[in-house]
């Protein structure tokens, strides 16, 4: 009896999987299944799919030209193709769009996108005679600027892996994608536009959207954490103007000579989190604020570093709100960013916590980052620069003592840490300060004192770290009422050569934080890009030991 029922689980077990096969076969190239059950299988895409692509080019003194199309049938991606340079002309992408389910027999699915002044099917064509091939594909379809779309009405044509389901476009020669599923076409949309208005590449993502990478953040085995703090990368949409770059005389592309840099500096230092403090872009100089983004993230996202970022005074001058910018940069393979509280000021007010070693739960190391804003909405009264507001303190009150509890499960020296962009006024007079590395240029604080810094010492916090002032790159210690010391503020210096420099030589710099949880200990130094002292650990100081701040070390 019991072999006949176990007989019959298993016949009917197979038959099921066999049923199940077929009918997903014959569904994936016929469509046999309803329209309702599709978005719920794992090959379909339960978005949308794009059924046609268009540019649209339109003049202001010419009322009957237009860039709009009928919303109803298209969606205009908001990105003037001319980014704005142009004096009377506009140039915008449009995709017609529709969900799966709403896909009608004989309606188009596009399939590829290229760029180019020929039509691709010669090529196709030459390519498939070599390899000695029959090939009667979907034909291109020509459309403005260069562009060319194939599309198939074939029954399945959306499940396919080669279904476009986005459609973006990036700005500039040096123009990279930071999106997982996403690539860009080869050759940029030909425009009618004159060189100084950076190249337009479309972006694009076949099949199902992919969920990010987001790593869980770990002591390492032998107790070392290492965070690389890139302050000031003021990167553009093309690659940007130099200034102040040494040596004199020689050319040199921003963004390029920046990211080189960083890229060296990663490689050398395999750092575990990579913190961007602010002005990542260089608002004034980018018009296209995602394509400045990109530019930084691919380069983490290649070497798998986890990332977390705020925002500095210049990031938010360009196409992108704070808001937005965040909204985008969360999506990003290895970020740990956060928008943070939406009942705070600011955007970025948030935390992380990294895990102590092996498979351990307790968190060893806390990194707050909040939001330094931008320029003082009393300008009368308080000029120069914004600061942080009462009730983002009250926050990082708040969250820190309700994390202490938590904290102390930790069996070794729990520590916390801070950043931030523009610097506190205690950094230039806080009590007996003692300087690692003298003042470069006048310490822009804000002039108003919202008391961040008091708090930081209140609850604990035995590090905090800026960027803004560039040339700035010194560590300063500042002494509680009883002489003990209170807390370590530093300056990373500028990383980017299209933010300035001057004040008698600055050469650029990365600033590095090696935690050792072992001994409760932090020492930092800096990186330098060029000159005598490139290689080295500049300024090497321990900051922190047994977790607490501590006098630096005489020679």
């Amino acid at each position: 009896m019991t072999r006949r029922i176990v007989r019959n689980v298993i016949q009917i077990s197979t038959a099921a999987v066999i049923t199940f096969l077929l009918i997903f076969f014959l569904d994936r190239n016929f469509r046999v299944l309803p329209n309702a059950i599709h978005e719920y299988l794992p090959t379909h895409h339960a978005g949308l799919v794009i059924t046609d692509i268009t540019v649209t080019t339109c003049t202001s003194y010419n009322p009957f030209s237009s860039c709009d199309l009928d919303t109803s049938a298209w969606h205009r991606i908001d990105k003037d193709l001319h980014l704005g340079k142009t004096l009377f002309s506009h140039a915008y992408l449009h995709v017609s769009r529709k969900r799966e389910e709403e896909l009608k027999d004989g309606d188009k699915v596009v399939v590829d996108v290229t760029v180019g002044r020929l039509d691709p099917s010669v090529a196709d064509a030459e390519k498939a005679a070599a390899k000695g091939l029959d090939i009667k594909n979907e034909k291109w379809e020509s459309r403005p600027a260069g562009l060319w779309v194939k599309r198939s009405s074939k029954r399945g044509a959306s499940d396919s892996k080669n279904a476009v389901t986005g459609i973006d476009v990036l700005f500039g020669d040096d123009a990279v994608e930071a999106r997982e599923g996403w690539s860009m076409t080869g050759t940029p949309l030909l425009l009618d536009v004159g060189r100084s208005v950076p190249s337009a590449h479309l972006t694009v993502r076949r099949g199902a959207e992919h969920p990010p990478v987001k790593p869980v953040l770990r002591i390492r085995d032998n107790g070392k954490f290492k965070i690389v703090q890139l302050a000031d990368l003021h990167l553009s949409t093309g690659v940007g103007a130099c200034r102040d770059a040494l040596p004199e005389g020689q050319k040199c592309e921003a963004d390029p000579r920046t990211l080189d840099f960083v890229t060296k500096i990663l490689e050398e230092e395999k750092p575990d989190l990579v913190v961007l403090s602010g002005d990542q872009v260089n608002g004034e100089t980018a018009p296209d604020t995602q394509t400045a983004i990109f530019k930084y993230a691919q380069i983490l996202i290649k070497h798998k570093i986890p990332y977390v970022s705020i925002f500095g005074n210049h990031d938010d001058e360009g196409s992108m709100s704070r808001a937005a910018q965040m909204d985008l940069i969360e999506t990003l393979p290895y970020s740990l960013s956060h928008a943070g509280p939406e009942s705070i000021d600011g955007v970025g007010n948030y935390f992380i916590e990294v895990l102590g070693r092996g498979s351990s739960s307790h968190s060893a190391l806390t990194v707050y980052l909040l939001d330094t804003h931008a320029y003082s909405p009393n300008e009368r009264k308080y000029p120069g620069y914004d600061w942080i507001k009462p009730n983002q303190i009250e926050w990082f009150r708040q969250t820190a003592q309700g994390l202490k509890k938590k904290h102390r499960e930790y069996t070794h020296v729990h520590m916390d840490v801070a950043f931030i962009h523009i610097p506190l006024p205690e950094y230039q007079n806080g009590r007996n300060l003692t300087l690692v590395s003298p003042w470069k240029e006048p310490t822009t604080a804000p002039t108003f004192n919202s008391g961040f810094h008091d708090a930081l010492v209140e609850e604990g916090v035995v590090m905090v770290s800026c960027g803004h002032d560039h040339v700035n790159e010194y560590c300063a210690l500042d002494f509680k009422e009883d002489g003990k010391p209170a807390l370590w503020m530093c300056y990373a210096g500028a990383a980017g050569f299209g933010g300035y420099a001057g004040y008698g030589g600055f050469h650029r710099k990365i600033r590095v934080f090696d935690f050792d949880m072992n001994e409760g200990r932090i020492n930092t130094w800096k990186r330098v890009e060029y000159g005598e002292d490139v290689g080295k650990k500049i300024e090497e100081i321990m900051i922190v030991d047994g977790g607490h701040p501590v006098r630096p070390m005489q020679d």
